[in-house]
């Protein structure tokens, strides 16, 4: 489920004017233009402050059905929203025809769309810079080593992708390259089909096909031929679904790399874990993780792996220091020494800095370079990473307020208004469902999720609520239906209902509701975008 926030929901402002879902049919978009038009006429109201927020709200109906009721109009606003209208009522203006307005649209529309597709052109990386301590010590140079490699996606077609990558790898045992491109082409919904090419360290061409055979299951299909030795390996893969939150996979390798793996993983909100062991005529190893996250900002994990080489066990954890970069520190103890490790990535690039301290075990060593970065992260943690994170979330609010003050404010008093026009009926309503023992709207508050949570779920007694917050009891009892149900539509924004308002931009918002169904009171937290009360 997901918090509705600013904008969260594009081109729908039209339909929350009206009420109806983006998938009504022509009729019902009429029905729900006749029935506010009713509600709002400026000729019902005699009081000229009444009147002129009648007027206003009526021409945002008169408004809305008019795009809405459209055909070619409508189809312009889903897809291009406000500014897309504006530019096909001048469209309009230059075509005789509506067939030539809706090749033009046509046309722009798969404009979109390859731009839509230009701007999938993702890049992404991994730089490893490898340090060593005790070659410090033996006099040469702190770095033993760098790694580099690249890759690049882009869609070709709407099933058809494109990735290009190499890798540059350089040691005190000499250099290495590598330059690989893989084409991925979707053959059905169920089918898709890859082609692989690879020349430097290992020189590989080879396809393979992955079918889904069931809801939960796929299975996977390979041939590699080596260009260096001329060795074919075939492949099968199979993955199932073992519950919402967990696979598993087996595959077979028959050839010169002849093996058996067995792998698992499992990840939710709170945790990710995994595990594969192989077994093979040139290889015997295991592997295994598990990472668990504090919150959406931080996580602990830990990691072991054993094979013919390593034997190594790795502790740490990571942070997000902001909607991009996260930084992670890991302590690495094995057969080949004792090792801190820096990460950092930012975006679709990382940056890995492995630091070799000692190449043999020493108790006090091993504990001390554990416990002294340890502590110092905690300390930085606590006293620095904190207090500037909050720092800066509150500086990002305070502005964003500063910017939104008088927008805010200006619907705020709109709303009101709305609401004004419909208390009579609102209330005319709730009696009638007080009569039948229906449903009733108690109180109900929208906005800042943030806000709302920390009231604990309870709503303020009072029609006044917190800046960042609006009470919208009178517009939800004003939609309770005949047949005693309250429903807001999937795609459409809540603040955008007559009587709401957004008082709070660019923040994630909840809707808090106590209502009373057949005598009994209940309350609700609804952060999804569209619900029914009472729930069937």
């Amino acid at each position: 489920m997901n918090a509705e926030q600013d904008g969260g929901a594009p081109n729908r402002e039209l339909y929350a004017v009206l009420q109806v879902s983006p998938e009504s049919t022509t009729e019902e978009i009429r029905r729900a233009y006749r029935h506010w038009a009713q509600v709002y006429h400026p000729d019902k109201y005699q009081d000229v402050q009444m009147k002129e927020t009648a007027t206003e709200n009526f021409q945002r109906i008169c408004q809305a059905y008019e795009v809405l009721s459209d055909e070619t109009k409508r189809q312009i606003y889903d897809i291009y929203g406000p500014e897309g209208l504006s530019a096909g009522l001048e469209l309009a203006t230059r075509t005789n025809k509506v067939e030539e307005l809706k090749e033009e649209l046509e046309r722009l529309r798969q404009k979109k769309e390859e731009e839509k597709m230009a701007a999938q052109f993702i890049p992404s990386g991994i730089v490893v810079t490898s340090l060593s301590l005790p070659q410090v010590l033996d006099g040469d140079g702190i770095m033993s080593g760098m790694a580099m490699s690249s890759q690049v996606n882009t869609t070709l077609s709407k099933h058809t992708n494109l990735a290009m990558g190499g890798n540059l790898e350089v040691n005190n045992h000499g250099a290495g390259t590598a330059a690989s491109t893989v084409l991925r082409h979707q053959l059905s919904s169920a089918q898709s089909i890859e082609f692989l090419a690879q020349v430097g360290l290992q020189s590989v061409i080879g396809v393979q096909t992955t079918r889904y055979v069931s809801s939960h299951s796929t299975a996977t299909i390979g041939i590699r031929k080596s260009l260096q030795d001329g060795s074919i390996n075939l492949s099968n893969t199979w993955t199932h679904q073992l519950s919402s939150t967990a696979n598993g996979n087996i595959q077979f390798v028959l050839g010169d790399q002849s093996s058996v793996a067995v792998g698992w993983r499992k990840k939710d909100d709170k945790m990710s874990a995994g595990g594969e062991l192989k077994v093979g005529t040139r290889y015997l190893g295991a592997s295994a993780h598990y990472v668990h996250h504090f919150s959406s900002k931080s996580h602990a994990r830990i990691a072991g792996k054993y094979n013919s080489t390593t034997l190594e066990v790795e502790v740490g954890g990571g942070r997000k220091i902001s909607d991009l970069t996260t930084v992670r520190m890991m302590y690495v103890i094995g057969i080949q020494g004792i090792s801190w490790r820096f990460e950092t990535r930012r975006g679709s690039q990382k940056l890995v800095i492995p630091i070799l301290l000692s190449t043999y075990f020493d108790p006090a060593f091993a504990i001390g370079a554990f416990v002294v970065p340890t502590s110092l992260y905690f300390l930085f943690e606590k006293f620095v990473a904190k207090p500037y994170l909050l720092w800066r979330e509150k500086g990002k609010a305070l502005e964003n307020k500063q910017k939104t003050s008088a927008q805010v404010q200006e619907a705020r008093i709109s709303a009101e208004k709305s609401q004004q026009l419909l208390r009579i009926v609102a209330n005319r309503k709730k009696t009638k469902q007080i009569e039948a023992n229906g449903l009733l709207i108690d109180r109900a508050v929208y906005g800042s999720r943030k806000v709302l949570e920390r009231q604990d779920g309870t709503i303020p007694n009072g029609s006044t609520t917190s800046e960042q917050a609006i009470d919208v009891t009178v517009p939800l009892n004003f939609l309770v239906n005949d047949s005693g149900q309250l429903k807001l539509h999937k795609g459409v924004k809540k603040s955008g209902i007559m009587g709401f308002c957004d008082p709070s931009p660019g923040e994630p918002k909840q809707l808090l509701v106590e209502y009373t169904y057949r005598g009994q009171k209940f309350k609700v937290t609804i952060i999804t975008i569209s619900f029914l009360l009472p729930p069937s």
